[in-house]
């Protein structure tokens, strides 16, 4: 009987992946723009990450704790959440603003939903988008090299001057880690090169919204490459592009599904940004986001593989 092959249920092929391993290669991906955004905004930015990081992982373990369920603060799941919420707060926001953001993803979007993996929606992206609404105006103050000022995105959207080089580096006012397009594609690229993020979201993503941003700068005295371009570098896009959009729970598991879940929020993102009236925000990404991850299962219900042939009806004796 020791000789008996042993009798599973599926899935039979293994990734020797774990959990903690895919959230340690999304931290390290953080690392540059989150190293960066200290530089860039000082010790106060490095307290805000610290604090939301503990906020995130504290909560998870209280909860889990108080509700004697397993303890899975190890997977390192709570502190990827608090880097990317604190990544995506400016320098100057509350520390108490701030926790307060890291409870409501933990408790409110990932535990009260089952956890890790049952989550309809990313939690970091949902507790800003939270934070945001309460905390317009916390939310939205920039300061950048002792000046409070508007961001690039900002300017861009009502005409007035910015500097692309600067947006493209990082050197301008804007959340601690969305300013520097550069550190978040050396980020970006680490993720490719583990195989930790599959290339068609971010790809389908970055294309659809430039092929909307050229359509809209033709319709408006033609094609402005240079406005595109800090349309790409700006605000929240590469943060969410490949770091938020890609997320295993709230994006699809298809290959269509996750093209057909790129295009749609380039469309959105091009909408929530060029389309809206010049007194609202600027930013897109995090709502076109959240409102495709609502998507995501119509979406991977119409692209599922179907199986071969079919089931021969019985005729009625």
């Amino acid at each position: 009987m020791s000789g008996m092959l042993n009798v599973s249920s599926n899935p039979h092929v293994r990734d020797k992946q774990t959990t903690q391993m895919i959230m340690l290669d999304v931290i390290i991906a953080l690392l540059p723009a989150g190293i960066f955004g200290i530089y860039n905004f000082g010790i106060r930015a490095l307290l805000v990450i610290l604090v939301t990081i503990m906020a995130a992982v504290l909560t998870e373990f209280l909860y889990e704790k108080l509700l004697h369920k397993a303890i899975t603060v190890y997977d390192l799941s709570a502190v990827v959440t608090g880097l990317l919420l604190a990544l995506n707060l400016p320098s100057t926001i509350p520390f108490w603003i701030a926790i307060l953001g890291a409870v409501f993803a933990i408790l409110i979007v990932k535990q009260i939903f089952g956890g890790l993996g049952q989550n309809f929606m990313n939690p970091a992206l949902a507790a800003r988008c939270f934070l945001l609404l309460s905390f317009t105006g916390k939310m939205t103050a920039f300061t950048y090299d002792g000046v409070t000022g508007a961001t690039p995105l900002y300017n861009m959207k009502h005409g007035e001057s910015y500097d692309l080089l600067h947006m493209f580096l990082g050197n301008t006012a804007g959340t601690i880690g969305e300013t520097s397009a550069l550190a978040l594609l050396v980020g970006a690229a680490y993720l490719l090169i583990r195989k930790i993020i599959d290339f068609r979201i971010p790809l389908f993503y970055i294309g659809t919204f430039t092929v909307f941003a050229v359509i809209y700068t033709a319709c408006n005295g033609g094609v402005d490459f240079t406005f595109i371009a800090g349309q790409l570098c700006g605000g929240g896009f590469m943060l969410g592009a490949w770091f938020m959009a890609t997320d295993y729970v709230t994006s699809p598991v298809t290959p269509m599904g996750r093209i057909i879940f790129g295009i749609c929020l380039g469309l959105l993102t091009g909408a929530f940004r060029l389309l809206s009236s010049e007194n609202s925000g600027a930013e897109g990404v995090s709502y076109a986001i959240i409102f495709c991850n609502l998507l995501v299962p119509l979406i991977e219900r119409i692209t599922i593989p179907r199986g071969f042939g079919r089931e021969k009806k019985k005729s009625a004796a």
